[in-house]
């Protein structure tokens, strides 16, 4: 092993300082301008030829330090650059609602589902729609953006006869990047950055619009013409839709051809990555890859003196792995990853037996410089993290000292497999809360049956179609067994997201538990990881409660916490037939505050209210159910709901809780699902909520003349806004300071109306909506703030609407 002298001791604290100051540069709130990262860059290539000067005076000793500080000038300045370089071709807001025309190819294999599909879109060409388009400059429209093309669209069949490659007219609207920002939650607008996709939109499919016109085929994205022809040829043939799916993913890298239910059992019974082509899958595909390379080479005498077989194991491996990727979408944590590896074996191909860590630490900064918002992703640390565990497991061994034989090789491949499984268990409970109980008997059934019969069926099965009738019944005898272990009652376990040292203190104690070490060595890992497995959020102080209005877009839900007790008021909407609020933002968030609820109150039917309480309801199976939906609901088939009726009341940790709406007889008097919509409020005798989901002036009248105190604090705005609701009446009555309107950026309804939201001004109230706040925050310990997720946690990739 080569000795490591003071000028590569430089490089390497640079190579931290750079991964560093990328990272404080992704913690921006708001962009400088491009000329200051310019000017850091200056100033860090400054800095390095001054410390070729410092290193030999008598203030050495300061040269590594100095190295870090020059490393984050440069890693900051570069990643702030390149940003601020990106943001100037944003979407203008002008343009945004806009009827217009463009022309371009299709990106991306469409994705299809149950409303049409979305694909990406190259944009060559844009002009106005209408009669004077002919006299206006040309609109400025981002080269790569998002497009969703909905069923009714004049013609024929919504992407009917869109592939990838096809050059387009098409007729639509456009709209920033926007998405839901919660505490803990996914981050869809940085997602959408880290695409390059600046705008999404739609294809306009009314009867007064034009229909698109396909200009025909190009020679441009064959690698996506072949994935597209691929996935079709797979669904095809394949009968049971499920497996298809999964044979799909595996060999395209098409995710979305999994079923929800499915993509449940695999998370948890802890085989997802099995399943999933992201950075984990592209690494271990190249270990895999490899180990069969230098098994096969060392069968050659010829090629073994050609060239070495850890040598040509290395290469095959990342070439392996980079065609894999390719194929299967190269999306962004693929890419990554592949450059990653490919770091990791030039370094060791070149003859550079330097220590593992720092191999570890060269490849990290190399994958930073070429994408620094992969510090953001969850995909990147499990790929990372796992490329380390394997290095720490061989003890720096090299390939040379492979063992011999075939059983030899197969233990030591499922004893990598099982070391990154055991190793990556702490690091997947602290990025998703939850972890697979059953994940090892589940992995030691999955791991060999997908990697040495699934998905070497699917992969041939390009060749020889039939085989993926036999990967099929591969799938589903596979899919059998993990639902068996799915179902048990310990299945999952799930635990609060922890501070971030606490986080990074349990993921060093999984490596060290993981690493060929002395047990006795081994055992300090677990104090590292008992902070972060025993945290809990603070609650409440007893006599007070808080209120937190997720941003799930058109719709309403809103978590009540108590010092030992929490409600959930409404589950919000669905989005689709595989996606709705419960299973995208409520159960994850509240997994992360590590909430068990009591009771869930559905104010009433309507889907926008309704939408994510099967996907609560079952992570939640102890909770109450309080409702007006009727008796045939489906919901009822899941939890037995109670109805709401004014005059119930509970206290919890001496906070009361009283519904006030709807009375018994309103059951009867009234027809809509809103005029029953059941109305909360929540007191503690120093502030008050008021939860007045979907009702409408008549209602209010009737609440208003019920109660005679109905004074609040904070009012959740009935109907979102609505011009049906928030009438004068209403709002002296209630006289809230705070008001929060749940409504959907730019949604089809208009809400809130702009002369409600007037009506809010005129009355002194401070009204915030989750399109512009996010997730809201209100305490009863302080009745005059609200706090907003895209205030605090602001980033500067999110979208900006002032």
């Amino acid at each position: 092993m080569q000795e490591w002298n003071v000028r590569g001791l430089r490089v390497l604290a640079a190579l931290v300082g750079s991964v560093l100051g990328a990272a404080l540069q992704l913690r921006q709130p708001a962009l400088w301008p491009a000329a200051a990262y310019a000017a850091l860059a200056a100033a860090a290539a400054g800095g390095w030829l001054a410390l070729r000067s410092l290193a030999r005076t008598r203030h050495g000793a300061w040269a590594l330090p100095a190295a870090v500080l020059v490393g984050a000038l440069a890693g900051g300045g570069l990643a702030g650059w390149r940003a601020a370089a990106y943001a100037a071709d944003a979407l203008p807001a002008g343009i945004e609602g806009q009827d217009l025309w463009l022309t371009g190819v299709v990106a991306g294999m469409p994705q299809r589902n149950e409303s049409g599909l979305r694909f990406g879109f190259e944009v060559e060409s844009a002009r106005w729609s209408g009669q004077d388009a002919g006299g206006r400059t040309p609109p400025r429209v981002p080269g790569r953006i998002s497009l969703a093309w909905y069923a009714g669209a004049p013609g024929e069949a919504p992407g009917a006869a869109v592939h990838a490659g096809e050059r387009w007219r098409l007729p639509v609207r456009l709209k920033a990047p926007h998405g839901t920002l919660n505490p803990n939650g996914f981050d869809y607008e940085l997602r959408l950055w880290e695409q390059g996709e600046q705008a999404s939109g739609y294809v306009r499919s009314g009867p007064r619009d034009a229909a698109p016109e396909r200009i025909g085929a190009t020679w441009r994205h064959p690698v996506e013409r072949a994935r597209e022809a691929v996935r079709d040829a797979i669904l095809a043939r394949v009968a049971d839709r499920q497996s298809a799916g999964v044979i799909a993913a595996l060999v395209t890298g098409d995710q979305n051809a999994i079923e929800r239910a499915d993509w449940d059992v695999f998370r948890a019974t802890g085989v997802a990555h099995l399943v999933a082509i992201s950075g984990l899958h592209i690494t271990m595909f190249a270990w895999l890859a490899a180990l069969a390379i230098d098994a096969l080479w060392r069968r050659s005498a010829r090629l073994m003196l050609h060239w070495p077989a850890q040598h040509a194991a290395l290469a095959g491996g990342v070439l392996l792995a980079a065609l894999y990727a390719l194929f299967s979408g190269w999306g962004v944590p693929s890419q990554r990853t592949v450059w990653m590896l490919a770091v990791v074996a030039l370094l060791r191909l070149a003859g550079r037996q330097w220590p593992w860590p720092v191999v570890w630490t060269v490849a990290c900064a190399a994958v930073v410089a070429v994408d620094p918002w992969a510090l953001m992703q969850p995909g990147f640390w499990l790929s990372f993290v796992a490329v380390g565990v394997l290095f720490a497991a061989d003890g720096g061994a090299s390939a040379a000292e492979a063992p011999a034989g075939a059983m030899a090789r197969l233990a030591r491949l499922l004893r990598e497999q099982w070391i990154v499984t055991l190793a990556l268990t702490p690091l997947t409970l602290l990025l998703f809360q939850q972890i697979s109980v059953v994940s090892l008997p589940a992995n030691a059934i999955a791991i060999p049956w997908v990697t040495l019969v699934v998905t070497p069926l699917s992969m041939l099965g390009v060749l020889v179609p039939p085989l993926w009738e036999l990967a099929s019944w591969a799938v589903q005898a596979l899919t059998w067994g993990l639902q068996a272990l799915a179902r048990l009652p310990f299945a999952t376990l799930s635990m609060p997201a922890p501070p971030l040292w606490m986080a990074g203190a349990g993921v060093a104690g999984g490596v060290l538990l993981a690493m060929r070490l002395p047990w006795s060595m081994r055992a300090l890992g677990l104090p590292l990881l008992a902070p972060a497995l025993l945290w809990l959020p603070p609650p409440p102080p007893a006599g007070e409660f808080e209120l937190l209005a997720a941003d799930i877009g058109q719709g309403n839900a809103v978590l009540v916490r108590t010092a030992r007790h929490s409600l959930l008021y409404d589950a919000g909407p669905r989005y689709s037939l595989e996606s709705d609020a419960g299973d995208r933002v409520l159960v994850p968030l509240m997994r992360a505050l590590g909430e068990r609820l009591d009771t869930v109150v559905l104010s009433h039917r309507d889907t926008d209210h309704t939408g994510g309480a099967a996907a609560v309801l079952a992570m939640q199976p102890q909770a109450r159910l309080l409702s007006s939906i009727e008796a045939e609901h489906p919901l009822q088939a899941l939890r037995p709901a109670e109805r709401c009726i004014a005059g119930q009341r509970w206290t919890w940790d001496g906070v009361d809780f009283e519904i006030l709406h709807p009375a018994e007889g309103d059951y009867a008097s009234f027809g809509r699902p809103n005029a029953i919509s059941c109305v909360l409020r929540i007191g503690n005798g120093r502030a008050a909520a008021l939860l007045a989901g979907d009702i409408e002036r008549l209602q209010e009248a009737a609440l208003a003349a019920r109660h005679a105190d109905l004074a609040a604090d904070v009012l959740l705005v009935p109907h979102h806004g609505s011009k049906t609701s928030s009438s004068p009446l209403l709002l002296d009555a209630v006289a809230p300071r705070l008001a929060i309107i749940q409504a959907g950026w730019r949604n089809r309804f208009g809400h809130p109306a702009q002369e409600v939201v007037q009506r809010y001004v005129d009355h002194s109230i401070r009204a915030v909506d989750t399109p512009h706040c996010g997730a809201a925050r209100w305490s009863s310990t302080a009745p005059d703030a609200i706090a907003c997720e895209r205030v605090d946690a602001r980033r500067y990739w999110h979208h900006r609407m002032d």
